[in-house]
């Protein structure tokens, strides 16, 4: 019973450290997406700075995660509390990475006077915001049917992702002086949209806590 608790308390613990990650990402993904709208290179700063916090948290909890194995041999549901953990980790951390993209962009576009506002960076960036902030509620409370839907919200950042690049495709053809330029704000796009992809495999996980079964969403 002793060992049992221990166990229990090691794994909530591990828990505890995934959503405290989860928001630290959230937090560097509105940071990426208002410092490219603002044009705030300290915010942008920020978030290339912040970034090795994250990393940190992730080795963390793969480190974390191999220990609870190793030593415990859990089976079942608890290995399969832990793989998620560690799989989902590794989501976040890659999640982390699209953010300091985005802000590296916004730093290097700071002083553009060529580009136009395109609204579509800013709605996918909500909605990645805001479909991160609700698969991390259902992670906790372990609800496959909203990270379901979560998934299913992918598609409009996809169509969202569409237009942008057609956009700047072209604005691309019509000022041929400042191909780079778009080039970065297509680049921006993509991020955002792998964004979504890395926050519907958080999902994915989620589905197999419950079921056990790896389900591929959002095809």
């Amino acid at each position: 019973m002793v060992a049992r608790k221990i166990f229990t308390e090691q794994l909530n613990e591990l828990h505890q450290h995934l959503l405290e990650m989860g928001m630290l990402v959230n937090e560097a993904i509105f940071k990426a997406v208002k410092s490219l709208s603002e044009r705030d290179l300290e915010l942008a700063n920020q978030v290339v700075a912040e970034d090795k916090a994250i990393n940190n948290m992730e080795l963390s909890l793969e480190q974390g995660s191999f220990e609870l194995i190793a030593l415990q041999q859990p089976v079942g549901t608890d290995l399969r509390k832990i793989v998620t953990v560690l799989k989902a980790s590794s989501d976040l951390e890659r999640i982390a990475d699209h953010a300091v993209s985005i802000a590296k962009a916004a730093i290097l576009l700071k002083d553009s006077k060529a580009l136009k506002p395109i609204p579509e960076i800013a709605e996918m960036g909500e909605i990645v915001k805001s479909m991160l902030h609700d698969v991390l509620n259902a992670y906790l409370a372990g609800d496959a049917v909203a990270a379901r839907e979560i998934a299913a919200r992918d598609n409009e950042v996809d169509k969202l992702h569409g237009i942008v690049s057609r956009k700047c495709i072209e604005q691309m053809q019509v000022d041929t002086e400042h191909l780079e330029e778009f080039s970065h704000l297509l680049l921006v796009a993509q991020n955002l949209e792998r964004i979504g992809d890395y926050i519907t495999n958080v999902s994915e996980w989620i589905v197999y806590l419950e079921s056990g079964e790896i389900e591929e969403l959002n095809l």
